[in-house]
């Protein structure tokens, strides 16, 4: 039998060449070209398993076409024969080059992959921008360097001058560092203690005093006070975000559970609005159900004037400035600024320890219940389990006692319905 032919192809050919399908230079060396949206064009090297006669297929690397990049057809070939001495030795071309391919790999390239697989499970809409900021720019020193040679020394250049400063940012960096590492082991990139764990780097690191943040809160005595300030300034302005204020006041709500909240989330039949559960800060349920709010008449009130009488189902409740059609939000700092116009000494999550406050001070509620209406986590699963029928029934009782405190004082101004 005559010996197979190489060298099928000219370099000309094999940067030009644009017919789907695989191209023979001989030797097992294949340039495979797809056409469509990708139109990738690849280097594949084909043998067949000694004893079992099984093919298999390698890549060797993107080919060069019309952008120049990629491997030409000389490198192409080279790692072709690097890939027959490999089978004429006994050895297994796929494995010597997943172990070039593993040598190779740094940081960055495997983070940049790692981050983008897991950024569909990002909840919050700055996790991923937080990630990228951590894994670009503070994992600069080794991002060029091999995953497997990355150690504790390396992980200390990053977050030592970043400890004592900004130790809540150093602590994201490390967290994310490890779940990288872990990931490339995983994926066998890397084999050995993970050099970005807290029990190896605790010793390391000087002891960083975290400071407690506190947000501002009004004294729940004030609260009446504020809303009534806050149904002035929509009187006189008609604007939505003073309205939304109030919302969050009298739900003890998030900001950002409100801004977002939807028209087919609310139930007014059944006086309820049902947040979807990936909007919510963390689980509040062992199933991770939704999470229920019990709305109480002023909140009632409210939700009828600002939703059109035509609102799509999935119109933002309370609507951006400028978006007539409820198609965008209202904006981040919208509701902060309301508050503060009114009792400069408040933030929006300062308004749940007001609520918070006030039925601790002034009412004979179960600490429990006051807990679950800020969605906060009570119990062991197996009792959140027991008591989720009666806690909805508990805290539809307390909301509508906080909306009475909240509507006292004369705080009872009529709101007519809006235009469409």
């Amino acid at each position: 039998m005559g010996k197979r032919q190489l060298h099928k192809l000219s370099a000309r050919e094999a940067e030009t060449i644009t017919q789907s399908g695989r191209h023979s230079d001989g030797g097992g060396l294949y340039l495979a070209i797809e056409t469509g949206a990708h139109g990738r064009r690849q280097w594949v090297f084909m043998y067949r398993v000694r004893g079992t006669g099984k093919r298999r297929e390698i890549g060797l690397g993107s080919a060069k076409g019309k952008s120049k990049d990629g491997l030409s057809l000389t490198d192409a070939r080279l790692r072709a024969a690097d890939a027959r001495k490999a089978l004429a030795e006994g050895r297994s071309p796929t494995a010597d080059r997943r172990a070039d391919v593993v040598a190779g790999t740094t940081f960055g390239e495997f983070a940049d992959i790692f981050l983008a697989s897991i950024k569909a499970g990002f909840k919050g809409r700055n996790t991923f921008v937080d990630w990228t900021r951590d894994l670009k720019v503070h994992c600069k020193p080794i991002r060029a360097k091999e995953l497997a040679d990355i150690n504790s020394n390396d992980i200390l250049e990053i977050l030592s001058p970043i400890w004592m400063t900004i130790n809540r940012t150093a602590r994201e960096t490390r967290s994310r560092i490890e779940r990288v590492l872990d990931a490339a082991e995983a994926k066998g990139f890397r084999s050995g203690k993970n050099p970005a764990t807290w029990k190896t780097l605790k010793p390391l690191l000087p002891k960083a005093k975290r400071s407690k943040r506190h947000h501002k809160a009004a004294p729940y005595k004030d609260v009446p006070g504020i809303v009534r300030a806050l149904n002035a300034k929509h009187n006189m302005a008609e604007t939505t975000v003073n309205l939304a204020a109030e919302f969050i006041i009298l739900t003890a709500v998030r900001t950002g559970e409100a801004r977002f909240m939807r028209v087919r989330e609310v139930d007014f039949a059944e006086r309820l609005w049902t947040v979807p559960a990936e909007r919510m800060k963390a689980e509040v349920d062992p199933e991770g159900n939704d999470f229920e709010v019990p709305l109480c008449d002023r909140a009632i009130a409210i939700l009828k004037a600002v939703i059109p009488k035509d609102a799509a189902s999935d119109a933002y409740v309370f609507a951006g400035q400028w978006s007539s059609d409820h198609s965008k939000p209202l904006g981040m700092n919208a509701v902060l600024h309301a508050l503060k116009a009114v009792y400069p000494a408040m933030t929006t999550h300062g308004c749940r320890s007001s609520f918070r406050d006030w039925v601790g001070d002034e009412t004979r509620f179960e600490r429990d219940i006051a807990e679950m209406a800020l969605a906060h986590k009570v119990g062991d699963e197996t009792e959140q389990a027991y008591r989720r029928s009666s806690a909805l029934k508990k805290r539809r009782q307390l909301m509508e006692a906080w909306g009475r405190y909240v509507g006292s004082a004369s705080n009872v101004i009529a709101l007519p319905r809006r235009a469409s």
